[in-house]
C-alpha cells in the first residue's frame, strides 16, 4: 500500500483513494488472471476499470476527514485509505447490481457491465432470469467487487486498536445497504406508496451508507470517544436522507446534462420516491382524486428505452404485470409533464425541498457539535451542504420521450446517491 502523508491527502483525497485502489487492484488482477485469462479479461478487469474511473469518492472524502476531525495522522492514515479503497468496491458491487435491477444501459458516461458483455458475446436477446448472459455475468462481477471489498477491509483494518468496533460498523453498512434497496425494489412491484416506507429505504440505502457509516468508521478508526461516533452517525443519518430526497427532486426536476438521466425517469419507471409519496398523500388529504389517477396512471409506465434494449428489470416486469394500469406503451413527455404540474401545485416539490433544507441544516449542527478539528468540522460541513444541494434547477425542464438509451458522458449525479 503506498504510504502518503495525511496533509498530502488533504489536498487531493479523492487522488489519494484512487492511487490506494490502483495497486490493491492490481494485486487482484495479477491473481485473476492467474486463475483463469477468461474470468479475468471478461469480469475481473471490467471491474477493475469501473471502481478506477468515474464516480466523485463521495464516502471516502467523508471517511477521511471524519478520521483527520477526530484526531488522525500518519498512523491511521494508511488504514483509513485501505477502508476507503474497500467502501469504492463495495459501491462499484452496488452500482453493478443495481442497473441490472433497473435495466440501466449505461453508467457514468459509458455501456453498464451486462450491457458491455452482451455486446461483447452478441447476447442481447437471449432471456434468462437474470435477464441475458450479461446480466447474469454482471451479477457474479458484482459479486467479486463485494470479495474483494471485504479483503480489502479485513487487511486495513487487521491490526488496529479499534478492529472490532471497526468490524461491526462495516457489518451493519453491508446489511443495511442490501436491506435499503431491496425494500426499494419490492416498493416498486407491491406499489407500496406511504412517504415512511420510502424515508425508510432511503435511509438504509442511501442516508446511512452513503454518509453516516462513512462518518463512523472514519471516527472508530482515529479512536474518538462514543459522544462523537454518536453525533457523526446523526449527522450523517440527517444529511444522508437529504442527500436522497435532493436526490429525488433532481430526478423529477433536474437538468439532464447535469443528473445523467432523462426528465422524468424515475416517476416514468414507477420509483417509490419519498418525492411521489408525499404528493400521494397530500391528493389523499384534499380529496384530489383527478391527481391520484394521474399518480397510476403514469408512474411506473414501462420505459421504452427498457424495451428496446431487452434489458428491462425482473421487478419492472413484474410490477407491470400485476398493476396493468401502468403497462401502457411508456409515458411521454405530455404524461410527465403533466405529473411534474401535479407534484408544484399539490406542493409534493416545495415540502420535500423545505425537508431538505431542514435536514441538512441539522446535520451540518451535528458536525459542529461533534467537537472535531476545525478544518475538517469545515470540511465535512461544506460536503454536506454540497451533497444537498449539487445543480439546483433554476426552472423546469423540458420533458422528452422516453430516450432508447442514455447517452450523456456528462457527470451521473442521479443514482449515485446509492
Amino acid at each position: 500500500m503506498r504510504v502518503l502523508d495525511p496533509s498530502e491527502v488533504d489536498h487531493d483525497v479523492p487522488a489519494a483513494v484512487g492511487a490506494c485502489l490502483g495497486d490493491l487492484l492490481e494485486q487482484r488482477l495479477e491473481e485473476a488472471d492467474a486463475t483463469d485469462p477468461v474470468f479475468a479479461a471478461d469480469l475481473a478487469d471490467r471491474v477493475a476499470r469501473f471502481a478506477l474511473t468515474g464516480g466523485r469518492r463521495l464516502r471516502s472524502v467523508f471517511l477521511w476527514w471524519a478520521m483527520r476531525g477526530c484526531g488522525g495522522g500518519p498512523r491511521e492514515a494508511p488504514r483509513t485509505l485501505g477502508v476507503a479503497a474497500a467502501l469504492e468496491l463495495i459501491q462499484t458491487c452496488a452500482l453493478i447490481h443495481d442497473d441490472v435491477m433497473d435495466g440501466s444501459a449505461v453508467r457514468r458516461g459509458r455501456p453498464a457491465v451486462h450491457v458491455a458483455v452482451d455486446h461483447q458475446y452478441g447476447t442481447a436477446g437471449r432471456a434468462s432470469p437474470c435477464g441475458t448472459f450479461g446480466g447474469a455475468a454482471a451479477v457474479l462481477a458484482g459479486d467479486l467487487a463485494l470479495a474483494w471489498a471485504d479483503d480489502a477491509f479485513a487487511q486495513a483494518v487487521r491490526g488496529a486498536p479499534h478492529e472490532e468496533r471497526a468490524a461491526r460498523v462495516w457489518r451493519v453498512m453491508r446489511t443495511e445497504m442490501v436491506a435499503g434497496q431491496y425494500l426499494d425494489l419490492h416498493g416498486q412491484v407491491t406499489r407500496a406508496t406511504s412517504a415512511a416506507r420510502a424515508e425508510r429505504s432511503a435511509v438504509l440505502k442511501t442516508a446511512r451508507y452513503t454518509v453516516a457509516h462513512p462518518l463512523a468508521l472514519g471516527a472508530v478508526l482515529a479512536g474518538a470517544s462514543e459522544r462523537t461516533q454518536a453525533r457523526l452517525r446523526e449527522a450523517g443519518h440527517l444529511a444522508g436522507l437529504a442527500f436522497q430526497l435532493h436526490d429525488d427532486l433532481q430526478g423529477a426536476f433536474g437538468d439532464p446534462v447535469v443528473t445523467g438521466k432523462p426528465v422524468g425517469e424515475d416517476i416514468r419507471e414507477g420509483k417509490a420516491t419519498y418525492l411521489l409519496a408525499v404528493a400521494r398523500e397530500l391528493c389523499l388529504r384534499e380529496g384530489d382524486r383527478a391527481g391520484l389517477r394521474l399518480l397510476d396512471e403514469v408512474t411506473g409506465a414501462p420505459s421504452t428505452r427498457a424495451a428496446d434494449t431487452g434489458h428491462a428489470s425482473g421487478a419492472k416486469s413484474a410490477a407491470r404485470t400485476a398493476h396493468p394500469a401502468s403497462a401502457r406503451d411508456g409515458a411521454d413527455g405530455q404524461d410527465i409533464a403533466r405529473v411534474l404540474d401535479l407534484l408544484d401545485r399539490c406542493g409534493a416539490r416545495e415540502r420535500v425541498s423545505r425537508r431538505v433544507r431542514e435536514l441538512c441544516a441539522r446535520g451540518i449542527r451535528e458536525v459542529r457539535a461533534a467537537g472535531l478539528a476545525p478544518d475538517a468540522a469545515d470540511r465535512i460541513g461544506a460536503l454536506l451542504h454540497a451533497a444537498c444541494t449539487p445543480g439546483a434547477p433554476t426552472g423546469r425542464p423540458v420533458p422528452a420521450a422516453p430516450p432508447a438509451a442514455r447517452d450523456t458522458a456528462g457527470p451521473v449525479l442521479i443514482g449515485e446517491a446509492r
